[in-house]
């Protein structure tokens, strides 16, 4: 009798746990949001230590992050709403998210990398201000952009960024990427932008 007894409840756990396993799994989801081109821009530090705005692209389709000169840099700016509809529920947990952007060009063409910082933010993402230039980042991630980058869309991991918007309950996943100053080689990165969802910098955030 023990043993029937023994054998159902080992059966009844197996049908639990095989239960919660599918639950996890059909509770995952994923979800793809293009920046909003209005909210992104660059910002300029000009040799005349002035500050030039450029938000949105516009026609130039496209944003600069690094440094064209000594004293010339630029800081990009990347703006993804998290609410509505094909956005982050409050209340999710996030798994893993990814930042892609598409490469147009890296100058000078000698330059073989490019360390970068991505900052997460947290503001009124329009319209950008200069003080947004040099605001202190919520947190920072470090990586690179290549030479041979360009001409393809990269994908920054940036799960740790994302946990921490969710966290702080943030309306906006707001970056700013710019050269790690410290680089022994200055480099200018431009990153695509525009409304073509193959080249738009886009967010994907799997979670559950």
């Amino acid at each position: 009798m023990r043993k029937r007894l023994g054998m159902a409840f080992a059966i009844l756990l197996l049908l639990i746990l095989a239960g919660c396993g599918n639950d996890h799994h059909s509770s995952t989801f994923s979800t793809q949001i293009l920046s909003t081109l209005a909210n992104d821009g660059d910002i300029e530090l000009t040799p005349g230590n002035t500050f030039v705005v450029t938000q949105p692209p516009s026609g130039n389709q496209f944003i600069r992050a690094g440094f064209a000169g000594p004293t010339d840099e630029f800081r990009a700016f990347l703006d993804f709403n998290l609410t509505g509809a094909g956005g982050v529920p409050g209340s999710a947990i996030i798994d893993s998210a990814t930042l892609d952007i598409f490469i147009d060009a890296l100058s000078p063409s000698s330059t073989g990398s490019v360390p970068i910082f991505i900052d997460l933010l947290n503001f009124p993402p329009n319209p950008l201000l200069a003080s947004d230039f040099s605001t202190a980042p919520v947190l920072r991630k470090n990586s690179f952009v290549a030479q041979s980058d360009v001409g393809f869309n990269v994908r920054f991991d940036v799960t740790q960024l994302m946990q921490q918007a969710q966290l702080g309950q943030f309306p906006h996943f707001q970056v700013r990427i710019s050269q790690d100053p410290t680089a022994v080689a200055d480099g200018l990165v431009q990153i695509h932008e525009g409304t073509l969802s193959s080249l738009a910098p886009e967010l994907k955030v799997v979670y559950h």
